[in-house]
């Protein structure tokens, strides 16, 4: 699929199958007929079948193997096999992805559109469709992702060690993403206050 194609087109074309493989890995695998095992998993030759047959996207190893690899936020993982796909996080489906609890930085940042700020000021930080909480190590990755949300972007710092030591979990993706169940308006400095 990938071949000669341009490079502007290549990343429209990555683009599009990243979007596909949200959809399918994260939240809507029966969009296809997909089956995912309970950690995530999905057949690669399968999904790449059902990719053809579903979806009309015609997708090859070689492909889907380039676009996970060169995702920027590396949202995906295949099977140290090289059989199986699975994303990293962001499931609105119930899957375990057998994750670790793991102690976060003493601070972590969550990235929005400042449209959002008041709806989050007295509840906090909540999964919505989500399982987790996405929370970020840095101020600059919470700032990319804030942007996917609109503009201007609100940076949200986290006091994630007064969390932890209030008994809260946290879990680290493969990917470097911190998640957590929720995160109370008190634990969050808003950046006006």
């Amino acid at each position: 699929m990938a071949g000669s194609v341009p490079p502007n087109r290549l990343a429209t074309m990555s683009q599009r199958i990243s979007k596909f493989l949200s959809l399918v890995l994260r939240h809507k695998p029966d969009t296809i007929g997909l089956n995912l095992d309970k950690n995530g998993w999905a057949d690669i030759e399968e999904l790449l079948s059902l990719a053809r047959e579903n979806a009309k996207i015609d997708l090859d190893y070689g492909t889907l193997a380039q676009v996970v690899a060169q995702s920027d936020k590396q949202r995906f993982k295949i099977s140290p096999d090289g059989q199986k796909i699975r994303a990293n996080q962001g499931h609105s489906i119930s899957v375990d992805l057998e994750l670790s609890q793991s102690i976060p930085p003493d601070v972590l940042f969550h990235g929005t559109a400042s449209r959002f700020l008041e709806n989050i000021r007295v509840p906090g930080l909540k999964a919505m469709q989500r399982n987790y909480v996405h929370l970020s190590a840095s101020r600059e990755t919470a700032q990319v992702v804030g942007r996917r949300h609109g503009s201007p972007v609100a940076i949200l710092v986290v006091d994630s060690r007064s969390m932890v030591a209030d008994g809260y979990r946290f879990f680290r993706s493969d990917n470097g993403v911190w998640l957590t169940s929720d995160v109370p308006a008190s634990y969050i400095k808003f950046p006006d206050a």
